[in-house]
């Protein structure tokens, strides 16, 4: 399953000085993902491909209870090679791997 949508990056406050920089997913996709994904990931990450620009790479997303949706961290290496930083609006594509419906 393949989701693509424009959101902002931002640092985890608990965190600024390893300026670890996420984006959210909006909530629509994050329900989408959760609905498929259920409880079946320890602390209910879920495995994705992401491209960002001419960047590819796996990770996992992982709920943010506060914020109500999911949350994608953005590795420096990619926000280096497409010249992007927190508060930049990022294009994402993300494919969730190895779930199905039902």
């Amino acid at each position: 399953m393949y989701y693509e949508f424009d959101t902002v990056l931002w640092v985890w406050d608990a965190r600024k000085a390893d300026t670890w920089t996420f984006v959210s997913l909006p909530t629509e996709i994050a329900d989408e993902v959760l609905d498929l994904a259920g409880s079946r990931r320890g602390f209910g990450a879920v495995r994705v491909e992401v491209t960002v620009g001419g960047s590819v790479w796996r990770t996992s997303i992982f709920p943010d209870s506060k914020a109500k949706t999911y949350v994608l961290p953005v590795k420096k290496a990619v926000r280096k090679s497409e010249g992007i930083g927190a508060g930049d609006t990022v294009h994402v594509r993300l494919e969730v791997l190895g779930l199905t419906a039902g």
